[in-house]
């Protein structure tokens, strides 16, 4: 299969009733999401982050540019599973529908640090916290009601932004033993470790489709792309991006059309579980790691065990 044109006015369709939640939605790609979902006609748009006045200018913003989708802010500290469990649990009291998730908040390549759960922060944050949501969400992007009868609708659709970064995984595919440390092992780590959370991204995408067949939940690699998620990095890991990415990093407007696309193509175009690059591009050359079924199902397992105090 190979890349597709995508034009962001044309080809998005009427999203008429449709509930869209997306992480990280106050700036950078996922601002830039929430403004071209918005202008498509959905019944509601949550976009979760930390910083409310962020939110606060993308909403305004949308608005003034003349739509008239309701967008909504929803505090949401992934690094935190309490504050994700809140920020559920919020939607589940007001909402019986979500048709997209979008999962597309992450760090990279970030000093050593953990979650305030005790996780190794980059997997804490692109990995669990994300695994929480979605896991919190299943009901509603199934169909399913507070009373578990079912809605007369289509199972919801899931995409999460993984990265060809994922490459970079540790040989093991994913640390288990050492999650609950900082995985601080010297110079290059802080790219194992996004690899390894990245990873676990397209892992669990495809565990996801295997056990829920009818929900469709894809991974997605969006392109490189000048946002502020590479201008935060040092210089050393900023000249190493740049050094690998030469002609191909890509514009804002570039680089969210996988995003959209995967969460508003007709759904006969997509696989569940697979990975997709720019634009709608299937992508069959994933390593055997990111393909092993007993890598996926241990990390289905502990997940878990690791949410089990917040489901």
């Amino acid at each position: 299969m190979a890349s597709q044109s995508f034009n962001l006015d044309t080809d998005i369709p009427d999203l008429a009733g449709k509930v869209i939640f997306v992480t990280g939605g106050t700036a950078g790609l996922g601002a830039a999401t929430v403004q071209n979902l918005a202008r498509h006609n959905p019944a509601h748009i949550y976009l979760s982050g930390r910083n409310a006045a962020s939110a606060e200018s993308v909403i305004k913003q949308i608005q003034e540019a003349g739509s008239s989708a309701k967008l909504t802010f929803v505090k949401c500290d992934l690094a935190s599973l309490s504050s994700v469990k809140a920020a559920a649990d919020n939607i589940l009291a007001k909402e019986s529908r979500l048709d997209i998730l979008i999962c597309n908040a992450g760090i990279m390549a970030t000093p050593p640090g953990m979650t305030a759960d005790g996780y190794e922060v980059q997997f804490g944050t692109n990995h669990l916290g994300h695994a929480l949501l979605i896991h919190k969400f299943l009901p509603l992007l199934m169909g399913v009601n507070s009373d578990g009868s079912a809605e007369e609708r289509s199972a919801g659709r899931l995409v999460i932004l993984s990265s060809d970064g994922y490459r970079l995984h540790p040989r093991a595919g994913i640390n288990f033993d050492t999650l609950k440390t900082t995985q601080d092992c010297g110079f290059g780590s802080s790219w194992i470790r996004y690899g390894q959370s990245k990873l676990a991204n397209i892992l669990y995408a495809r565990e996801l489709a295997r056990r829920y067949p009818s929900l469709m939940a894809v991974s997605i690699h969006p392109g490189v792309i000048g946002t502020g998620l590479v201008d935060s990095l040092s210089w050393a890991k900023r000249t190493f991006v740049y050094a690998t990415t030469v002609g191909t990093m890509v514009s804002l407007e570039e680089g969210v059309k996988n995003s959209l696309w995967a969460a508003t193509v007709d759904q006969k175009a997509l696989v569940s579980g697979a990975f997709y690059k720019p634009v709608g591009h299937l992508w069959e050359k994933l390593g055997a790691t990111a393909l092993d079924d007993a890598l996926s199902g241990k990390l289905w397992d502990w997940t878990e065990e690791a949410l089990s105090d917040f489901l």
